[in-house]
């Protein structure tokens, strides 16, 4: 029997913010369940950590330099296969429901069935939800003035005194979060015993805004909260001129990030209860046991992290690492955790493997359910501006700008406020990470062929069509036999 997917995927949910990574403050009582019946996995690391490209990583299998969507506003190339189209392929209903961040919107990109929620750029004027709440009255005001510059710009004083966090001036039921997770549940009420159905659930939240509506927004006091690891009462100077923030990071205060982090913390409180009635559900259709669950994110948050807040800076930690749950169909591996590093190229072929469906050969994740390990997790950002490499103890972001690189020894330093680039103690630890990002880049990750003999061309005199193709072909087969024969 073909299991079916569930694809839970959040956005800039940071690596620790869940209790099952030790977070003291955060309630998600349907994520600790799915994580008791799964496998929580403590090293895992998206590959970019920016939205479109993550995504299409994610879909595709593939690094960013290999499918080439450097940016929040570009195509995966046509022709690429992604696990949702492989699946399709295979007989699976496959849907989405929430954000996708493509262009075009509605890109086709292995779906059957597309219901999307969009938040960033021009996919907003033409989504399903943006429709829906227009045809209720209502505008999510909120979250244009933060994601839309021409509203931003006369943002009041309030907005940038709270970092954007505030309680949403949508309802619950007219709410992002609540919308994506209701036509999440419209399509898993259709599920059908015997598997072979694919959803993936893709909220908008915790990303910012921070708006969180009534009564979770009341959820968590910002004066009871503890500062989120990493903080620093100053912001490095070579950090600030990398990049000054979406908010000042030089003004940034631990009221602000204690804040921030009420409203942050709720919003993902907010997708738990939802994921909590997927999981209600699929147990009363008696689909739980045969579904492969994945919560997942596309990028993380630094949430006060050396003074930074939302991401654009240095792949420190808590951009980079994310979380990552697999509740395995029949709960096979349950209450396991696993230190070993993996990414977001692993989950298509992992989805893959375990539908029975053979992984394209250019794919170079790893099947999760499989003993496969790697030494080392690489990660890209900006076409090249920065690159990072990481093992079990060391990391390395190798920038354009000398002076930007860093190096840490994270057994030491999990912290990363002591850079060791360079430094002479290192050079032999620093030189093998150099070595394998090299390798990596040169020999482990080489572009794909791209074939696509639809694409359009130029002129249409005396184009052949198949059966002309096929007559061509057997004259000049006659006549080169003609040939031999005389």
């Amino acid at each position: 029997m073909a299991p079916n997917i569930l694809f839970i995927l959040v956005d800039q949910h940071r690596g620790d913010c869940l209790p099952a990574y030790g977070n003291p403050d955060l309630r998600t009582p349907h994520l600790d369940a799915l994580g008791d019946d799964g496998v929580v996995y403590d090293r895992a690391y998206c590959v970019y950590p920016v939205c479109t490209p993550s995504r299409y990583s994610l879909l595709s299998g593939l690094h960013v330099h290999q499918h080439m969507g450097w940016s929040n506003h570009c195509t995966l190339p046509a022709g690429l296969p992604t696990w949702p189209g492989l699946l399709r392929d295979h007989g699976y209903q496959t849907c989405v429901t929430g954000k996708m961040h493509l262009a075009p919107t509605y890109l086709d990109v292995g779906f059957e069935r597309m219901q999307l929620a969009e938040q960033n750029g021009p996919g907003r004027y033409d989504d399903d939800y943006h429709r829906w709440l227009r045809q209720h009255g209502v505008v999510d005001a909120t979250d244009l003035i933060d994601q839309e510059r021409e509203y931003r710009q006369h943002a009041e004083t309030h907005y940038w005194e709270t970092c954007g966090a505030e309680r949403s001036n949508l309802d619950e039921a007219h709410h992002s979060t609540t919308w994506i997770a209701d036509r999440g549940l419209e399509t898993l009420q259709g599920w059908k015993p015997g598997g072979g159905q694919a959803l993936m659930m893709s909220f908008i939240k915790p990303h910012h805004p921070f708006d969180p509506p009534a009564p979770w927004d009341r959820m968590y006091d910002a004066q009871q909260l503890q500062m989120p690891p990493g903080w620093t009462e100053q912001i490095d100077a070579d950090d600030l001129a990398f990049q000054g923030g979406y908010f000042p990071h030089e003004e940034l205060t631990p009221e602000h990030v204690r804040r921030v982090a009420a409203y942050y913390y709720a919003t993902i409180s907010q997708i738990d209860h939802h994921v909590g009635r997927c999981v209600q559900l699929l147990k009363q259709q008696g689909l739980y046991d045969e579904t492969l669950i994945i919560y997942h994110a596309d990028h993380g948050e630094y949430l006060g992290y050396r003074h930074l807040l939302l991401k654009g800076n240095h792949m420190y930690e808590p951009l980079m690492r994310v979380p990552l749950v697999l509740k395995w169909p029949q709960q096979y591996k349950a209450g396991q955790r696993s230190s070993e590093l993996v990414c977001g190229i692993d989950l298509a072929p992992t989805i893959l493997a375990a539908t029975g469906i053979d992984a394209p050969q250019s794919w170079p994740g790893l099947d999760l359910a499989a003993p496969n390990t790697r030494d080392v997790v690489f990660a890209e950002v900006g076409r090249g501006r920065q690159y990072m490499a990481r093992d079990k103890r060391f990391k390395l972001l190798l920038s354009q700008q000398e002076r930007q690189s860093r190096f840490f020894d994270l057994d030491n330093d999990p912290l990363e406020q002591i850079n060791l680039f360079g430094h002479k103690d290192y050079v032999q630890a620093q030189h093998r990470l150099e070595l394998a990002l090299w390798q990596w880049l040169a020999f482990d990750t080489p572009t794909p062929v791209h074939l696509d003999l639809a694409a359009p061309t130029v002129g249409s005199v005396d184009r052949a069509d198949a059966a002309q193709w096929r007559d061509n072909y057997d004259y000049f087969a006659g006549q080169m036999q003609q040939q031999r024969e005389s």
